[in-house]
């Protein structure tokens, strides 16, 4: 039996746009009250008033994930107006896509860390003790592919998101006595402003032939994060067919190494020698 959302609590980080704005919408619909959290507060606002006039509830909290002070001001704000959250969607997060000796420190290396992992750390340890205090809750986390499979260019992007699968697995089992739930989510590529953050020609490159492959409209992640919700599973790999490819990098190492050298490595690195 589907577990019901109306009046359900839904905080979602990176609300403003892509898998985020698209989640609220649905939950919106289903009849949660949904708050909006990310930086940028006019496309909050406007989400927000979107969801008003479709009838359903939403609350815009600005919030960057990156400072420890905003996060507890969020916290602080969503539980003095609504007493709980019964949802989390941890969605924040971006991608720098280069080769590691072409990164910038700050900002393509500490930054994706600090947002893509830390960030979903604190978030989580700011609304987690409501939850185990009432003995309900779930939290979903917006992994990637890119947990499961680490390619060239995505050095920093993968060892956040493996981290944030780990994070995921790890604290599932801490708080499942506790009636609290925590589910993965791993989708492949998608057209979304995230995926043309990344600054490397290459990486721009990598992420059009993946799109034509394996292209996932937003619509649908944000579907599957609600029946999640709905349906609670562990974890959920999208598209399906992805399932494969990540068991097959895990029992057979030495041909996906070959593979990807082949075909991406040695050629991308030489492209950009001529």
């Amino acid at each position: 039996m589907a577990i019901a959302l109306k009046n359900k609590v839904v905080l979602i980080t990176g609300a403003s746009s892509g898998f985020g704005k698209d989640a609220a919408h649905l939950f919106a619909a289903e009849g949660a009250k949904v708050v909006l959290a990310a930086r940028r507060l006019n496309r909050l606002q406007s989400l927000a008033d979107e969801i008003h006039r479709l009838g359903g509830e939403a609350l815009a909290v600005p919030v960057d994930v990156s400072e420890r002070s905003s996060i507890g001001l969020m916290a602080q704000t969503v539980l003095e107006i609504y007493e709980h959250v019964d949802i989390l969607f941890n969605n924040a997060g971006f991608g720098s896509l280069n080769w590691l000796e072409r990164m910038e420190p700050e900002r393509d290396i500490a930054m994706q860390v600090q947002v893509n992992l830390l960030g979903m750390i604190y978030v989580t340890r700011a609304l987690l003790p409501g939850m185990l205090k009432r003995r309900s809750g779930h939290i979903i986390n917006m992994a990637s592919i890119a947990g499961w499979l680490a390619v060239p260019s995505y050095t920093v992007y993968a060892a956040s998101k493996f981290g944030v699968r780990g994070f995921t697995e790890a604290l599932r089992r801490e708080v499942a006595p506790f009636g609290v739930r925590v589910s993965g989510i791993y989708p492949g590529p998608s057209r979304t402003e995230f995926s043309w953050r990344a600054r490397s020609a290459n990486s721009r490159r990598v992420l059009s032939r993946l799109r034509e492959l394996t292209y996932i409209p937003p619509g649908e992640v944000a579907r599957r994060v609600v029946h999640l919700v709905k349906y609670p599973r562990r974890s959920v790999i999208i598209p399906g067919w992805f399932v494969p490819i990540v068991w097959a990098d895990s029992l057979f190492k030495g041909v996906v190494d070959a593979v990807i050298k082949v075909f991406y490595t040695n050629r991308a690195r030489r492209q950009e020698k001529k």
